[in-house]
């Protein structure tokens, strides 16, 4: 904790404030890309079709991935680990927003508006594919001539990801 609040540029006491313990504040931190995460979920909710609510998703969870990269990464860590700290939020709060949007895209499909698919693997694929450019940033910016992607790049990223996922599932 004292490595934590020196870097943070605060006083040890200040920190234990706030959090009694180290998991008091991994699970904070954990919570705080969570819920980055479920607001960024907000454009499935209202869009009147697939193409709108699921590149409006991808758009917002690939800024993530710029925005919070590390964030993602401690995610990712801490499900590969199983989720020691936060199975209760896979259990809980993941698993009735996953139910809520398998209802959005199942409905969508019942409509016409995409192919008859499995919206849970959908959404799996969404997950693994934006942060796959937080999670595996170095990589991308490895092949990417050894730098990050520039604001134009990552227009095309995201433009890329959402045509190739969009044109998949028959929404465009």
């Amino acid at each position: 904790m004292q490595l934590i609040a020196d870097i943070a540029g605060l006083p040890k006491a200040n920190l234990h404030y706030y959090f009694a313990t180290k998991e008091e504040l991994y699970r904070r931190v954990v919570q705080e890309i969570f819920e980055i995460w479920l607001d960024a979920a907000a454009s499935f909710d209202d869009a009147p079709d697939p193409a709108t609510g699921i590149g409006a998703y991808i758009d917002a969870k690939m800024e993530i991935s710029r925005r919070h990269p590390n964030g993602s990464k401690v995610w990712a860590s801490e499900v590969m680990h199983g989720a020691p700290v936060i199975q209760d939020y896979l259990e809980g709060t993941l698993r009735d927003w996953t139910d809520g949007r398998i209802a959005v895209i199942q409905a969508w499909i019942d409509a016409g508006q995409m192919a008859p698919i499995d919206p849970r693997h959908l959404l799996y694929m969404l997950w693994a594919t934006t942060q796959h450019y937080a999670d595996f940033g170095h990589q991308v910016a490895t092949l990417n001539f050894g730098r990050p992607l520039s604001n134009a790049e990552w227009q095309i990223a995201k433009d890329n990801v959402k045509q190739i996922i969009l044109r998949g599932i028959g929404a465009i």
